[in-house]
């Protein structure tokens, strides 16, 4: 499912059928929650930790629970973050949310975690462990949704470059997956070239200009995030036509299409899962700490910026930042509830 947002106003589109949505009143406020994440070399991690923070500190001064720090590892190494894991459980961490390395590689010390009492969440980057919750958008939509989107523009016919994500992730395993299954529906659709970005953008620019002399005419770029104004520079610099790039929400992505708009009449869109999606996973442990029975499977949404919202989403949007979206546990409650 897409979510448009007005920066980025509350619009949960089930909230229609979510009077029976129900907050759990558990007594949480000696729960320690940690935040264990694998990586944070790019912009849309770092706003993730700060949505974090900007949530779970009015929630420990409030007395909702008793702290909720973040740990990033160094070397975004699987058995470094699961050493972390350990940790967390020795310190008494009654809650463990994860933005995972791999989708299996932490499993073993989630089970662990689990057998201890922890509640554990993963979210973005999730972990297959049973007894862990998984909170994710539909990354297979936002692969698919993008070739749909080529395919009208391009009438169904022209070559495509594919930015990934960081290898090994989930994220960029169900992304490339739901791009390479929705081109088999547009045999004139064609991915040329590929290559790993990292969601980050100097890896991006850095590896698109190192493929792009050995590529076709270029008509489109899909990718994941955090790649398309590095992809822009990149083809600029090589002294090719613009394409039409899918954009991540990244404020520098934003600035680049409303530049372009200015001369032309350049037209994209810009689409990926929030880094607020870390105050959805925070208010999920704390309701499930709190008693809440939820399914270990929960889908939030996507965060969409069409053309008509550039304007109003940019100005809101801080330089270096992304567009985002903060959940409130009420939100959150509605989401899961009305699913």
């Amino acid at each position: 499912m897409l979510f448009t947002s007005a920066v980025l106003g509350v619009c949960i589109a089930a909230s229609a059928g979510s009077a029976s949505a129900q907050v759990a009143s558990g007594n949480t406020s000696s729960a320690k929650v940690a935040l264990s994440n694998n990586y944070a070399g790019n912009s849309w991690r770092q706003t993730m930790l700060k949505s974090w923070t900007e949530t779970a500190d009015p929630a420990v001064k409030s007395g909702v629970v008793a702290a909720a720090p973040t740990f990033t590892t160094a070397e975004n190494q699987a058995t470094e973050q699961a050493q972390q894991i350990q940790n967390l459980i020795l310190q008494g961490y009654k809650a463990i949310v994860i933005d995972a390395a791999s989708p299996t590689a932490l499993n073993g010390v989630i089970k662990q975690a689990c057998g201890a009492g922890v509640t554990v969440v993963t979210f973005d980057g999730i972990a297959t462990e049973p007894c862990a919750y998984r909170i994710a958008v539909d990354f297979h939509k936002l692969g698919s949704m993008q070739v749909d989107y080529m395919a009208k523009r391009l009438n169904g016919k022209g070559n495509l470059l594919e930015i990934r994500g960081l290898a090994g992730v989930s994220v960029d395993d169900e992304i490339h997956r739901g791009i390479t299954d929705e081109l088999k529906k547009y045999p004139g659709l064609k991915v040329v070239g590929s290559v790993h970005g990292d969601w980050t953008q100097t890896v991006a620019q850095k590896q698109v200009a190192g493929i792009l002399p050995t590529l076709p005419k270029i008509d489109g770029v899909v990718a994941q995030g955090g790649d398309g104004f590095g992809a822009a520079n990149a083809i600029k610099a090589a002294g090719r036509p613009t394409p039409i790039i899918i954009l991540g929400n990244r404020q520098e992505e934003l600035a680049w299409w409303a530049e372009q708009r200015k001369s032309s009449s350049y037209d994209t869109l810009s689409v990926t899962i929030p880094p607020g999606c870390s105050t959805f996973a925070f208010w999920v442990a704390q309701q499930l700490l709190a008693g809440k029975k939820l399914p270990h499977d929960i889908q939030m949404p996507l965060l969409q910026v069409d053309a008509d919202q550039l304007d109003s989403v940019l100005a809101k949007t801080p330089q270096g930042g992304l567009a985002n979206k903060l959940y409130t546990r009420d939100e959150v409650i509605k989401v899961v509830d009305a699913k």
